[in-house]
């Protein structure tokens, strides 16, 4: 029953999304802000921090940022 009910919602999901893409929105963004939602402020600072500092390192930061 478990299963039937995680299907159901996965696809409910899917549908949400399929809606959104039809409307316009970017899926691949969508899905990167609820998963950010998911997470502590201080979880997303410090990604943020560490993916800068990897950026910095591989040369891909611009001079204005």
């Amino acid at each position: 029953r478990l299963e039937e009910e995680k299907k159901v919602i996965a696809d409910d999901i899917k549908d949400v999304y399929a809606e959104a893409k039809g409307t316009g929105f970017d899926v691949k963004i969508l899905r990167k802000i609820i998963a950010l939602r998911t997470k502590q402020p201080h979880e997303r600072e410090e990604e943020e921090a560490i993916l800068d500092l990897y950026k910095h390192a591989l040369g891909m930061v611009s001079g204005s940022e």
